[in-house]
């Protein structure tokens, strides 16, 4: 149950605890260029984001599962190889738990194992949502 593969991901996908939508705007346009909201629907968020000159989608969904809110980078073209590289940098800059598939989606794969990041350490854990 450990991520040894070092290719990029295609996109990358965290879940954020409790933080509200503010919060996580806020730590978005820190990590952006730019970023423009282009469209807001219920819960759900899309923005497009700049980043030396690429553009990024970005879809926050908040809530998406319980105290978890989705942010969900279409690109890879982030700052961030893989999600869990991610989950750790949001972890340090928004001070909360994020989880992250435990790999990149590949078949075959158990969906329900998840990286857990916290403050005080990751473990590895089956999330069923």
């Amino acid at each position: 149950m450990t991520q040894t593969s070092t290719e990029r991901h295609p996109d990358i996908e965290i879940y954020i605890k409790q933080r509200s939508v503010e919060q996580i705007n806020a730590w978005l346009e820190a990590e952006f260029d730019q970023l423009e909201l282009q469209q807001q629907r219920g819960q759900t968020y899309r923005y497009q984001a700049s980043l030396n000159g690429i553009l990024i989608p970005i879809t926050l969904i908040d809530r998406a599962a319980k105290d978890f809110s989705s942010l969900w980078f279409d690109s890879d073209n982030t700052r961030w190889p893989q999600d869990l590289d991610c989950a750790r940098h949001a972890c340090q800059q928004l001070g909360t738990e994020i989880r992250c598939i435990a790999s990149g989606w590949k078949e075959g794969d158990e969906p329900d194992e998840w990286w857990s990041v916290k403050e005080d350490g990751e473990q590895q854990i089956l999330w069923r949502g």
